[in-house]
């Protein structure tokens, strides 16, 4: 009966549960803070949501164009969903999770922001003080959709649609919340510690790599894998649209995560381009270096592994060393990729190699590069002296990936346990879009 749940009634009837308590939830007025906003900084911040936002279609457009043919538009919806499944998990109790009252520096309270209660009428975030405490849960509800979206690259072609959505959920409450309240929240245990994170190399990067990783071992390898038959992708234009859109949305995501429209914003705007730029470039580079011919996908793949390397360094360092981070991580995902290729290991579209291994080296990079000149409020890396910042960033690396990865086993498995994950062998053959959505491309 338990695995039957997810195509009963059980999901509509939860999200009419809390539709209609939302009826109750008393109208507050809105905060005067008249006097604390700055409107250029929320012209800014609504901006970046919005870009962040276009992130997530983005992500389905480069994922969707890599697989084969029959699983481009389940491939692409797995990511999509979550922009209505995380958005509502968000209000709901989501942004109280991550950023409520904390408790010893793990977890916020859940009841905080329940539905956003009373929200309208709370002084602003302690670390964004001249926008409304609701742009503020807004702009950090992108980064919380797009998140659980990455690991949709690991598991293509082979998990059901509702026990990934199911997952969603899970990795919400118990990956990406408390990740988010240890580094993004002043009392969080890892803010304490001094692990800087700009914009999401841990919260977001990180932790969606090592959980991709586990759901891909734990999933097994599709027949095409153990039968070695290779996959032409279906829509190559996809893959460079949704790199145009990733490109594009990330300045929202980077430049944005400086809370204001301010001199911090343009820098991490430019060390964002910067280093994209030298990523795609290093990785088509090092291609030809290996007897490759230069590809539309490999720029794509390697510019991607740029947005995600600059990602937690972004506020932190300067143009200059931007340039090296694109270029080496660039080197060490394209590498990652080349191994990950001699073991069994099916991870369809190679995210952890691009995302996990891109957002480690963005962090460790952060530990060597940050510097105080660009941001008095980080620290100086072990480039500049700063030995201690960067054997904590370290310390704060090796927390990160084994929680997300131990986290990643045991989330996946409960799932397994609700609702098989696997499709069966019969459906891998005919394809997701007809077997799952009753879709065609």
């Amino acid at each position: 009966m338990i695995k039957k749940s997810l195509s009963s009634p059980i999901p509509f009837v939860i999200l009419g549960i809390f539709s209609i308590i939302g009826l109750f939830i008393p109208v507050f007025s809105d905060f005067d803070g008249s006097k604390l906003y700055n409107f250029a900084d929320i012209a800014w911040m609504l901006i970046s949501a919005a870009l962040v936002l276009l992130m997530t279609p983005g992500l389905a457009f480069f994922y969707g164009g890599m697989v084969s043919k029959k699983n481009v538009i389940s491939t692409m919806l797995q990511s999509f969903i979550a922009t209505g499944l995380i958005s509502v998990f968000w209000v709901i109790c989501g942004f109280s999770l991550a950023f409520g009252k904390s408790f010893h520096g793990l977890i916020g309270n859940p009841a905080d922001f329940f539905l956003m209660r009373g929200i309208n009428a709370h002084a602003p975030w302690v670390l964004a003080p001249t926008i409304p405490m609701l742009l503020f849960a807004f702009y950090q509800l992108k980064f919380a959709i797009i998140t659980p979206a990455l690991v949709v690259g690991a598991t293509a072609e082979r998990i059901r649609f509702t026990s990934y959505v199911l997952f969603m959920v899970f990795f919400s409450i118990f990956i990406y919340a408390p990740l988010a309240h240890w580094t993004w929240h002043p009392d969080g245990f890892l803010a304490k510690m001094g692990v800087l994170d700009f914009a999401g190399g841990t919260v977001v990067h990180i932790s969606a790599g090592c959980a991709a990783l586990a759901g891909a071992i734990l999933l097994k390898r599709r027949k095409v894998h153990i039968e070695k038959v290779e996959i032409r992708p279906a829509r190559i234009p996809y893959v460079l649209l949704g790199t145009g859109l990733l490109w594009f949305g990330w300045f929202g995501f980077n430049a944005g995560s400086a809370m204001q429209a301010n001199s911090l914003a343009v820098s991490a705007f430019a060390t964002t381009n910067t280093a994209t730029a030298a990523a795609g470039l290093s990785w088509i580079f090092f291609d030809s270096v290996r007897g490759r011919k230069p590809s539309a996908l490999g720029f794509c793949i390697g510019a991607v592994v740029g947005l995600v390397a600059i990602t937690p360094a972004a506020g932190f360092v300067g143009i200059p060393q931007s340039i090296f981070i694109g270029f080496f991580a660039a080197v060490c995902s394209n590498v990652a990729v080349y191994w990950k290729g001699k073991t069994t290991i099916d991870d369809t579209l190679d995210v952890f190699p691009c995302h996990g291994i891109g957002g480690i080296v963005g962090m460790i990079l952060t530990g060597v590069f940050a510097s105080k000149k660009i941001n008095p409020a980080g620290q100086d890396g072990l480039f500049y002296g700063g030995t201690q910042f960067f054997l904590h960033q370290m310390a704060g690396l090796v927390i990160v990936v084994a929680f997300a990865t131990t986290m990643g086993f045991i989330l996946f498995k409960l799932v397994d346990l609700i609702h098989p994950l696997r499709v069966s062998e019969e459906e891998e053959e005919q394809g997701l879009d007809l077997t799952q959505h009753d879709e065609k491309l």
